[in-house]
């Protein structure tokens, strides 16, 4: 079941990537929402399959993900990225648990 919230991430990353390009033609958004979507479903599939390092595959995406969202939702407070820098926190803060308690047995 830990896999789900890696594999929520990539749809939604990937579909925000999409609308931002339909929207604005932003081939950035795009090619970063795609991107961080997909290290997302390969972390989710490595999660799957109780292959190692998946935790820690999601928690370099929520931290891509932070960075690249984290400064545009301070700067222009828009609800999308607000919401994102708040699921990548979430997402991040997840998996970094997940990540120990795999790597210590907790």
């Amino acid at each position: 079941m830990s896999h789900h919230p890696a594999y929520s991430m990539a749809g939604l990353c990937a579909i925000g990537g999409i609308m931002g390009y339909i929207k604005g033609r932003s081939v950035v958004s795009l090619v970063a929402g795609v991107g961080i979507g997909s290290i997302y479903f390969f972390a989710g599939h490595r999660i799957q399959k109780n292959q190692s390092m998946g935790h820690d595959i999601a928690l370099g995406a929520s931290t891509l993900l932070l960075w690249a969202m984290g400064p545009k939702a301070v700067r222009t407070r828009a609800p999308v990225p607000l919401v994102m820098t708040t699921l990548g926190t979430a997402s991040a803060v997840y998996h970094a648990k997940k990540g120990y308690e795999e790597v210590y047995g907790v």
